[in-house]
């Protein structure tokens, strides 16, 4: 029974669990079964509500995946019910809209995928995802270097205004081979304190601060987090004097880390 209620999508009932039952743990020598074993002795459940099909059945579905506005709030929900088990030893996120017939069917789709999800919790179980981004903040983009390249001279000539194109565009050049250079090895650094790394691809949405330089997330043990953090912070003030602002967010469940267990 939840020690407190917890809210799901808008509209759904009361979140219940449900107990997956236990498979027989299998027997075996060296560490890596007995690990496996402990991960298996864990207690699963499945965390549910019943979903009025007047709203989510699946014609009402389809009806309303054209309004943004209302799968905005539908997603809201779903990813605040998963993060309120955070402090689990593992949660795995269902996708959204994911509805079954009854309570009976929906631990038959587990069973049906226990080998998937033990597969999933060896690599998750005691983890936290954390996400990393990394802008270029746009005075520095529009900085000129130590030489002067790039200042703003009168132009008297056409000779003179081709050469003061190619200076803009030669620094344009050099500052972004400098910056994969630097989000590089950034990446490496934090690659190194974490069991997974992951870099997504870079959104093409302007951004207020200036470009978007690295969107990474980092599967990291829990006892290691603080140490995670206090280099994030350590990175993020050194990384500022040069001109580049680091985000950090978390901690997540490992969305970016688990095999969608629906197919």
């Amino acid at each position: 029974m939840l020690k407190r209620a917890r809210r799901g999508l808008p509209g759904m009932g009361r979140v219940r669990l449900l107990a997956v039952p236990e498979e027989r743990a299998a027997t075996g020598r060296g560490s890596r079964s007995r690990a496996s074993a402990g991960r298996r002795a864990l207690k699963t459940w499945l965390a549910v509500a019943d979903a009025p099909i007047a709203l989510y059945g699946e014609d009402a579905i389809n009806r309303h995946l054209s309004d943004l506005d209302w799968v905005s709030r539908a997603a809201v929900g779903h990813e605040a019910l998963v993060e309120s088990f955070i402090e689990q030893p593992a949660v795995l996120p269902m996708k959204l809209f994911t509805i079954f017939m009854n309570d009976d069917r929906a631990l038959e789709h587990v069973h049906a995928e226990r080998r998937r999800i033990a597969a999933i919790l060896e690599r998750v179980v005691a983890h936290h995802e954390w996400g990393v981004r990394v802008v270029l903040a746009a005075a520095a983009a529009r900085r000129p270097d130590a030489e002067g390249v790039g200042k703003r001279r009168p132009i008297t000539s056409g000779v003179a205004y081709l050469s003061s194109k190619k200076a803009q565009r030669d620094q344009a050049t050099e500052l972004a081979e400098h910056a994969r250079e630097v989000v590089a090895g950034l990446y490496d650094r934090l690659d190194r304190q974490a069991a997974q790394s992951k870099r997504r691809a870079l959104s093409e949405l302007p951004r207020q601060r200036g470009p978007l330089l690295l969107d990474a997330a980092f599967l990291v043990p829990r006892g290691r987090s603080r140490r995670f953090n206090a280099t994030i912070a350590r990175e993020s003030r050194a990384l500022a004097e040069r001109g580049y602002h680091v985000t950090m967010t978390g901690p997540w469940p490992p969305y970016s880390f688990i095999e969608d267990i629906q197919e």
